[in-house]
């Protein structure tokens, strides 16, 4: 069969303080529009529908929408699972009834022992749980996740049906993986850390919880990342879907186009207000201004937004990246001389005539203490 993997949407996030609805409006409507061209037999959601446990009314309204459109509309099998952002009692309403139009959202770590079967697939709904709710299940003292997982696997994998494909489907960081600044960091000495040897019997594991797509290298583990990007650390990340093919057992990435990217900006105050500089930017994209001037600029974030609306930051550079400086100062130099040296090989300028004097005048009081 053939399915297409995403997660990470958190529906009704803000970034720095923008909302991001109308964004996530967009990039929304175009999973939708890939699963339907890409004639998928179902679309797997792995977790963190929500940005935060109590979502705010239009976050709700617009995700009740996607579903609707995707899945009573289109007609195509959801398989979604709750994320650690979540709040699985109140994701999980109206579950019983969505079975019926095969949406099947598992919020609860002991549906997973059930499969989901679709044509040639059983599909292992996990959503994300803390080990509390392994101890109750298994009447045994589990300490962290990894332990709590090692009996969840079991359990199911003893459901596997040696004539089906099996697919897990979760919302954990995997050892090994590697995190942007945008997911929570929930572990606490590795709580949430699952070994990746304890997923390989599985023909595939459709990942959620971290926000890049090469978060892992594994011919069998795969995240999908975010469907957006949400932090600058995602700056270089590429975003999209997963299209899997569970009979080929082929997986492909298909890219999407947000509709303001997320971008580094970097020039002098004079070339931003220039509109020879400026009408060939995307001045409406998420922007971290580097700034090139060192002097002081009255007003200078409103004057910058009234060009640059969707500014997410602004730091000061001074032409010259620090980390490859090769200082060249030696223990022969005298006080003013290595000043002078340090001070040109950061800022690429010499001290002006004020500045040195201003250098010596405190050396001066500095000697004389």
């Amino acid at each position: 069969m053939r399915f297409l993997h995403t997660a990470d949407w958190h529906v009704g996030k803000k970034f720095n303080g923008y909302d991001l609805l109308a964004d996530q409006d967009k990039i929304l409507d175009q999973i939708i529009e890939l699963a339907i061209s890409e004639k998928v037999d179902a679309v797997v959601l792995a977790g963190d529908l929500y940005d935060r446990g109590v979502p705010p009314t239009e976050a709700v309204a617009l995700l009740n929408q996607k579903i609707c459109s995707l899945n009573l509309e289109a007609k195509i099998p959801l398989l979604a699972i709750s994320g650690n952002h979540d709040s699985g009692v109140r994701l999980e309403v109206g579950s019983p009834w969505f079975s019926q139009t095969n949406y099947h959202l598992h919020t609860r770590m002991e549906q997973a022992f059930t499969p989901v079967v679709i044509d040639d697939t059983q599909f292992f709904l996990l959503p994300y749980f803390e080990p509390i709710a392994a101890r109750l299940y298994f009447e045994t003292d589990v300490k962290n996740i990894a332990e709590a997982m090692v009996l969840v696997i079991d359990k199911i994998k003893s459901a596997f049906d040696p004539a089906l494909r099996h697919v897990l489907v979760t919302h954990f960081f995997v050892a090994g993986s590697m995190r942007s600044d945008s997911e929570t960091k929930v572990e606490v000495g590795g709580l949430d850390s699952i070994p990746s040897e304890l997923l390989t019997d599985f023909d595939y594991v459709a990942l959620g919880h971290l926000h890049g797509k090469n978060a892992i290298k594994h011919p069998k583990i795969q995240y999908s990342g975010s469907p957006l990007k949400f932090s600058l650390s995602e700056v270089n990340q590429e975003k999209g879907v997963f299209i899997v093919d569970t009979t080929a057992n082929k997986r492909h990435f298909l890219p999407l186009v947000p509709e303001h990217e997320v971008r580094v900006l970097k020039a002098s105050y004079e070339e931003l207000l220039d509109p020879a500089f400026y009408q060939n930017q995307q001045r409406e994209d998420f922007l971290q201004i580097q700034l090139t001037n060192r002097g002081i600029i009255p007003n200078l974030m409103n004057t910058l937004r009234e060009i640059y609306p969707r500014i997410l930051g602004l730091e000061r550079v001074a032409g010259v990246n620090r980390q490859q400086v090769a200082t060249t100062l030696r223990k022969t130099q005298s006080p003013e001389e290595l000043m002078g040296t340090f001070f040109e090989e950061m800022t690429g300028e010499k001290l002006t005539k004020r500045q040195t004097e201003w250098l010596n005048e405190s050396l001066s009081s500095q000697n004389q203490e």
